[in-house]
Order: C-alpha cells, then sequence, then structure tokens
C-alpha cells in the first residue's frame, strides 16, 4: 500500500489497523499459499535470481577496493582497465538479473490475480439476491477490483521484497565482516539513528494524509453530486453553479495547503535521513584513517575502507525495509483476510444435485403456509396460503410494503422461505434444477435494467440464438419496434449506461420484449407497466394479454385496468393475504380492496379514461 494510503504510511500500523489485525493461523497461511502453490517452480526461479543478483550486487564494491589497493596504488593501469571492466561487467549482469527476477514476479502475481478474480466472479455470480440487496455495491467492486488487484503488489512487491532485503543484508553483513569486523560494526552503529526520525516524521505525515484524504473525500463528493447528470440539473434548475463553485475552491484550496505541509514534511525527513546516512561512511573514514594511521591494524588498507562503505550504503536501506516487516506482513494479510470473507460467504440458494426437471406449463403454482423475514426480529409474510391454476392469470394488490414482490420472488428462488412451501407441477421448488426452474420462468420488474451496450445484445441475453425475424416479432408486440427502426442505428443503437439515453417507456417496453423473446411457461409482472403512459400502456396491454393467455401468469399491479382481467385478485396486507376473489366481490366485502379502490384505482382508472378521450 503506498504511503498516504488508507491505511497509512508505511512504517507504522494505524489505529483502526490494530484494531482489525487479522490473527494469524496456520489455516489462513496454508490458505494463502494455496494460491502460490501451482506457481512453485516460477517462485523458485525468484528466489533464485534475488540470490544471484544479491551476491552479483557485491562484486563492484569489492572491486572498487582493489582498484584503490592494487591498480591506483600499484600505478598498474593494465589491472585498472581489466578491473574497471570487471566492474562494468558485474554491474550489467546484476541489472540483467533484476529484469528477470521483475518479469517472472509479474507474471506470477498477474496469473495469480487473475485466477483469485475469476474465482470471485464466479462466486458472486452464484451468490443468493439477498447478498446484493444487503452489500454495499461500492464494497463488492472494491472487494473485485481493488483488493484482488492489491494481491499483485503483495506478491510482487512485500513477499519479494522480504527475500531480496534478507538475501541482501545478509551477503553484504558477510563482506563487511570478512574484510574489517571492526569497520562494519561502526557502520551498523548509524542504523539506530535511521530508525527514530523514521517512526516520529512517519507520524507527523500520517496526521496530514489524514487531513488531505478526508478533504479529498470532499471533494470527490462535490464532485460525485454536481456532475452527474441528476445533480448537475439540480444546479442549473436552482442556479447554483456559482455558488457550487466556490465552495469546490474552498475545499481544492484546503487541500492544497495540507499537501504542501506534507510535502514540506518530506523534504525536512530526506534531509535528515541523508545526514544520517553520510554519517555511517564519515565514521567509516575516521575509525579506519586512525586505524592505519596508528597502525592499530596493519592489514586494513585504504581500498578496504573503500569497499566497507560502498557495502554500508548498500545495507541501510534493505535494513530499513526488514524493520517495517511486521507492517507489510499485517496489511497483506488484512488484505487476503477481506477477499476470505468474500469467499467464505454461503450460497444458500442452491441447486440440487439431480435436481428435478417436471413439465411445469399449465401446472399449478401453490404456496403452501409460508413465512419468511429479512430481519429475524420482524416478521414480514406468514401463512401465505394460495393456488394459482395452472394456466390462469392472478393479480396480487395491496399497500406499498406489504411485501407484493416478495412473495413473487420465491417463484424463480431469488429467495426461499423460512417455513411452508412454493410447489410447481406438485414439486417443492428447492428441489428444481435451478437453472432449468429459471429459464422457464419470465419476469418483469417495474424497475427495468438494461446493460451498456446495443437494442440488439440487451435483447438477446434472453435469447442468445434468436433471429432477426424473432427480434422483430417480439419488440412489435411490445410496441417498440417501429421506434427502434426509426433510429439511424437501428437495433445496434447504443442504450448507454442503465439505458439513460432511452426514456422509461421505450426501456420498459424493450425489457418486454426480451421477456417476450424469451417465451416462458410461467410470467410474473411485478409493475410491469408503471413506467408506461397511459396510451403507451394501452398499446401493449393487448401483447401482454395474448402473451399470458393460456400461461401462468402472476402479476403485481396498480392500475385497475390490469387488474379486472385477473381470473382472481389476492390482497396482502400486513404480511397476509386478507382477502381473495374477483374485483366484484371484493368491492362487495367493503374492506382492504374497497380501500384500495377508492384512493388509489378509482383515480387511476378516471386518468386512464381522460386519457383515453383526449387521444381521441
Amino acid at each position: 500500500m503506498p504511503p498516504g494510503g488508507r491505511l497509512g504510511p508505511r512504517g507504522f500500523l494505524t489505529d483502526e489497523e490494530k484494531a482489525s489485525m487479522p490473527k494469524v493461523t496456520g489455516a489462513l497461511l496454508k490458505r494463502i499459499l494455496g494460491y502460490l502453490k501451482p506457481y512453485w517452480f516460477q517462485f523458485i526461479l525468484v528466489f533464485l535470481t534475488i540470490l544471484v543478483s544479491a551476491a552479483v550486487g557485491l562484486l563492484p564494491s569489492i572491486i572498487t577496493g582493489r582498484i584503490v589497493d592494487e591498480a591506483l596504488v600499484g600505478k598498474n593501469l593494465k589491472l585498472l582497465i581489466q578491473l574497471l571492466i570487471a566492474a562494468f561487467v558485474s554491474l550489467t549482469v546484476s541489472q540483467i538479473i533484476g529484469v528477470l527476477e521483475n518479469y517472472i514476479n509479474a507474471w506470477i502475481s498477474s496469473r495469480i490475480v487473475f485466477d483469485m478474480k475469476n474465482q470471485m466472479y464466479h462466486h458472486l455470480q452464484y451468490m443468493p439476491h439477498s447478498f446484493f440487496t444487503t452489500e454495499k455495491q461500492g464494497d463488492i467492486i472494491t472487494r473485485m477490483n481493488t483488493d484482488i488487484s492489491g494481491v499483485s503488489s503483495v506478491i510482487s512487491g512485500t513477499l519479494s521484497s522480504i527475500v531480496s532485503n534478507i538475501a541482501v543484508v545478509v551477503t553484504t553483513l558477510t563482506a563487511l565482516f570478512t574484510m574489517s569486523w571492526q569497520l562494519a560494526i561502526v557502520g551498523m552503529a548509524v542504523i539506530p539513528l535511521l530508525v527514530l526520525p523514521t517512526r516520529s516524521v512517519g507520524k507527523t505525515r500520517f496526521a496530514l494524509l489524514t487531513e488531505r484524504q478526508a478533504k479529498n473525500d470532499e471533494m470527490n463528493q462535490v464532485i460525485n453530486e454536481t456532475l452527474s447528470v441528476s445533480g448537475a440539473m439540480l444546479v442549473k434548475i436552482f442556479t447554483r453553479e456559482e455558488s457550487e463553485y466556490d465552495k469546490f475552491v474552498r475545499v481544492n484550496d484546503e487541500m492544497t495547503r495540507i499537501s504542501m505541509k506534507e510535502q514540506r514534511s518530506g523534504s525536512w525527513f530526506r534531509v535528515i535521513m541523508g545526514m544520517f546516512t553520510q554519517l555511517g561512511p564519515l565514521l567509516i573514514y575516521f575509525f579506519g584513517g586512525l586505524f592505519i594511521i596508528r597502525r592499530w591494524d596493519p592489514t586494513l588498507t585504504v581500498g578496504t575502507i573503500t569497499a566497507t562503505i560502498a557495502l554500508i550504503n548498500r545495507l541501510y536501506r534493505p535494513v530499513e525495509s526488514l524493520l517495517n516487516i511486521s507492517v507489510d506482513f499485517t496489511r497483506s494479510l488484512a488484505l487476503f483476510t477481506r477477499i476470505f470473507d468474500y469467499f467464505d460467504r454461503e450460497n444458500t440458494i442452491t441447486s440440487p444435485e439431480n435436481g428435478e426437471k417436471p413439465v411445469i406449463k399449465d401446472r399449478d403454482i401453490v404456496f403452501s403456509h409460508v413465512k419468511f423475514s429479512y430481519d429475524p426480529e420482524k416478521e414480514l409474510l406468514r401463512d401465505i396460503d394460495f393456488t394459482v391454476p395452472g394456466g390462469r392469470m392472478y393479480a396480487i394488490v395491496g399497500p406499498s410494503g406489504s411485501g407484493k414482490s416478495t412473495v413473487v420472488n420465491f417463484i424463480p428462488r431469488l429467495y426461499d422461505v423460512l417455513d411452508g412451501s412454493v410447489r410447481i407441477a406438485g414439486t417443492d421448488v428447492r428441489d428444481f434444477d435451478l437453472k432449468y426452474l429459471r429459464e422457464h420462468i419470465g419476469i418483469v420488474t417495474q424497475e427495468t435494467y438494461l446493460f451498456n451496450g446495443t437494442i440488439r445484445e440487451n435483447l438477446l441475453y434472453a435469447k442468445a440464438d434468436a433471429t432477426q425475424e424473432e427480434i422483430e416479432n417480439a419488440c412489435r408486440a411490445a410496441s417498440i419496434h417501429e421506434f427502434i427502426s426509426n433510429q439511424p442505428k437501428g437495433y445496434d443503437t447504443e442504450v448507454g449506461n442503465r439505458g439513460l439515453k432511452l426514456s422509461g417507456g421505450e426501456k420498459q417496453r424493450i425489457s418486454i420484449a426480451r421477456m417476450l423473446l424469451k417465451d416462458p411457461d410461467i410470467l410474473i409482472l411485478d409493475e410491469a407497466t408503471s413506467a408506461l403512459d397511459s396510451i403507451s400502456e394501452n398499446a401493449i396491454q393487448e401483447a401482454l394479454e395474448t402473451m399470458m393467455r393460456g400461461r401462468t401468469s402472476i402479476v403485481i399491479a396498480h392500475r385497475l385496468s390490469t387488474i379486472l382481467k385477473a381470473d382472481r385478485i389476492l390482497v396482502l396486507k400486513d404480511g397476509r393475504i386478507c382477502e381473495s376473489g374477483t374485483h366484484e366481490e371484493l368491492l362487495a366485502v367493503n374492506g382492504v380492496y374497497r380501500e384500495l379502490y377508492e384512493t388509489q384505482f378509482r383515480k387511476a382508472i378516471e386518468y386512464e379514461k381522460q386519457a383515453a378521450e383526449s387521444a381521441g
């Protein structure tokens, strides 16, 4: 995670990270290693290249000592040229090995991310509908993209960095103590001085980074709200352009000032670190010179001092990195823990092994004493008991929030009942082969959703091998063919994100055409004509009636013209079916349906009559 991210700068853990620190267990580590196992051979290659690179990286420093002692002091030009060539070759080889290491690392991390994204997408595709109604869409996208992509930096960054730093430290210390253990100790004495300013300045920078992130979130909020389609329209309607601009300038100014403070603190930190890293070589020069001048160590040479300084400079950065290994390790585990949290979410609605595939055309749908609740403490539906005879059309009405949509969602198993059963053709829907069940059910919902593509692509989603003739027939039945044909690109017209380039009625009619193209045995219309005006609704009502004729259908409707054509009307209130009958029978009861008729349906039918008269 780069400095300045939500997890804080590298070097220490934030309070949030400490509070949510994952518990390191053998099972967790084994699970993580399971993703690395298929690429064990490539990992061995990476580790070998790291070891070779660390060993070869010592040569330029060691050769520098020989250049001073043997070539310069000995005035040997031939040897000087040979040593310079050797140093250049060793540097070149080290760079080439580094490129090879990076390539293998990138390949491994990319393949692991590829595997995990495929696994996550497949897992989420089969999660129950309740998962998507309770989880935030942003969280799902973050886990799917950001978190899994972050695994790449763990593999190619954290893991390889740990191995590389250990290899560099071990090989460098071995070389230092081999040449002069006294100077090695002098050079290492500076290491504690590198740790203290890193911790102190890191906390200061983190406070600034946290403040900047808060302002950045505020700026993003302003941008998202005022530059979206709906937000921009609201700004224009209320002529708030200038005030919104002033708000943006204020937030932008505050964030800029915080960024400048952060950069200044970083500049002073680099100055301090530069002073301390130069202190080590100066101490080695002093003590090395003292040893030579006072003749305390006759074997010590100027070349040895020069090589020691080169090696000690090579040592500081990996040592500092290894001091923070616990932070990197904890953050890596936290990343995997977030990903595994989704993998461990149970799919509660699955297809049974050897699921049944009975003929369901013109067969009864039976709800038997169904109970259901989203919240364990609040029962939504209780004792829902009714039968829709095969080939008949039933309507469900009721106040908003009474559970009408939930009732029909049990049929394709978007939800499962908590008690009781839903049966089709005498078979519990939970015993059906799930794909078979859903293939024979057509649903048109109130909230029409179109993918960001062409009209043709959205229609083919119902039947991938549909011919052009079938597509056009379905669209004619839905009274949308003429509109599509008048578009410059016809059926290849782009609908935009979520179908925003189309009106609500156009989207709804395309959605109905998509359902007609599927040609299912059971139809569920959940406020299917709510986005249409009366003229548009009348234009396709006949098509819907033709489609429902001879099919088992359940309609949730708020318009009386639709309800009147139902073979039977079910009235839902307070989680129960309180009334059942035809329109005339329910009016005579003078109950809930009568109340709905007086408050909603009568106004709707009067409006429809007026619209029809105006059109006439």
